[in-house]
Order: structure tokens, then C-alpha cells, then sequence
């Protein structure tokens, strides 16, 4: 039983569909809304249902803003109610916004990115580890979350987005440690250019005619899809994936090198 946030488009949705494919049963939890604070269009409802009804029965639907911590503990809770428990929580949820130099970045817009692209695994993780833990021993829970080659990069004019970014890789680290011999283990993918729409918005704030001409900087020499990067977190979320945690895993196409 898995849980995902962001999962009404991009990796999120992707996510599903390859966690669904592999047998987890799934708890699909997006905004499904816009935010005032960010200038392009988030996830639907719409969307999210669609991810949930080509997943196939073994999905269902939470909506949830990951920067209310009581939403994110309903939806857990909603979890544990429908399959008995929760195996893995993937904190997936992202936006991105600036445009301009840090400074001139309208501070509401900035906050949103702090809150969601960091706080929102912070939340998480603190209402999913929990219900992790409560399995009894021998434990193989899973906390994972989508970091950035940002994290690593300092990219003009998305200084919130790096910060948000290389939190979540700090965070992931530490956690690591924290969790120890739980049985728990917490891993993060750093994914590169992606063909998503938050790349479209990269494209747009940069001046861009497409996310394509992203591409000429990975050294694969071409955009990711958010299946690769979903067939990473489907790994992590499995046994095979036993002997790692605290680990930030580059699936970026080269970006890093």
C-alpha cells in the first residue's frame, strides 16, 4: 500500500501508474487546485481522477494541500482505513516559480515554493512515518520523495526552487540516519530536465519557445520522461531496494556530470 502526493500529473501521476502496475494498491492525493501565489495552472481534479481511474480499482483519491499537515494525516489515515496499512509514502508534490533574481521575487510566490517543494515532505514525512512505524517488526516501509538536480545546481533566477531542493536532499540524508535499523528507510530520486508541465513553466520563465531546448544540456541529448524517473521511485519502494536509505539518486540523463 502506497501513498503519493502530486499525483494528478507529471511524475506523480506517472508514479501511479507504474506503482499500480507492479500490484501496489494506491492512495492518489493532489491539490487538484490552483494556488493564487503561482502563475501557471496546477493539477485538476479532473486530472487526478483520470490517474486514478487508468491506474486501475486498487486506487483511490485523496485531495490534500501537502502544506496543511492535517490534510496529509487524514489522507494517511484514509489509507490505513481502506488496506490495513502503509507500506511507502512518496512525497512527490513540486512547483517551481521565479523568473527574476532572488530578490525580486514576490515573497508570497517564493513562500509557496518553500512550502510545498520542502515543507510539503517535511509534513509528510511526519504524519507517514508514523504509520511506517506502527507495522510490526520485521518492518520494509519505504519514505521517499523527489529532490532536483537543482539541489546541486545554483540556477539563475530559481533560487527558492534550489533551496527548496537541496532541503529535501538534506532532509532525506538525515532522515536516513534517524531511522536507523527501524526497518524503515528513506531515499530520494534527483531527477533532471523532465517532460513535464514544470518544465513547460522552466521554459516559459526563462524566455524560452519550448521545454525542448532544455535538452541540449543533459548529456543523454534529450528530456526525460516521467516514467523513467517514476521507474526509480517504483524501485525504491521495493525490496530490491533493501540495503539503501538516505541516499539522493540522480536519474537526470547526465545533468550531474
Amino acid at each position: 500500500m502506497a501513498l503519493v502526493t502530486g499525483a494528478a500529473r507529471g511524475i506523480g501521476a506517472a508514479t501511479v501508474a507504474t506503482l499500480a502496475a507492479a500490484g501496489w494498491r494506491v492512495m492518489v492525493v493532489d491539490l487538484a487546485a490552483g494556488d493564487p501565489d503561482l502563475p501557471y495552472a496546477l493539477g485538476t481534479r479532473a486530472e487526478l481522477e483520470k490517474v486514478a481511474a487508468d491506474a486501475g480499482p486498487e486506487v483511490a483519491i485523496a485531495e490534500a494541500d501537502v502544506r496543511d499537515v492535517d490534510a496529509l494525516a487524514r489522507a494517511v489515515a484514509a489509507t490505513e482505513e481502506r488496506w490495513g496499512h502503509l507500506d511507502a509514502a512518496l512525497a512527490v508534490a513540486g512547483v517551481i516559480a521565479g523568473g527574476v533574481p532572488a530578490w525580486e521575487v514576490p515573497p508570497g510566490r517564493e513562500q509557496a515554493v518553500i512550502d510545498i517543494d520542502l515543507n510539503g515532505v517535511i509534513n509528510l514525512a511526519r504524519v507517514a512515518i508514523p504509520a511506517l512505524l506502527r507495522h510490526p517488526e520485521p518492518r520494509h516501509g519505504r519514505f521517499l520523495a523527489v529532490a532536483s538536480a537543482a539541489a546541486t545546481r545554483g540556477l539563475p533566477m530559481l533560487a527558492a526552487y534550489c533551496a527548496a531542493k537541496a532541503g529535501v536532499a538534506g532532509f532525506i540524508r538525515a532522515l536516513g540516519a534517524e531511522l536507523r535499523d527501524s526497518g524503515v528507510t528513506a531515499n530520494a530520486v534527483s531527477p533532471g530536465s523532465t517532460a513535464t508541465p514544470t518544465l513547460d513553466e522552466s521554459a516559459r520563465l526563462y524566455g524560452l519557445p519550448s521545454a525542448a531546448a532544455f535538452a541540449a544540456q543533459q548529456p543523454l541529448g534529450r528530456l526525460l520522461e516521467p516514467r523513467e524517473v517514476a521507474a526509480v521511485l517504483a524501485f525504491l519502494a521495493g525490496d530490491g531496494a533493501s540495503a539503501m536509505t538516505g541516499a539522493v539518486i540522480p536519474v537526470d540523463g547526465g545533468l550531474a556530470l
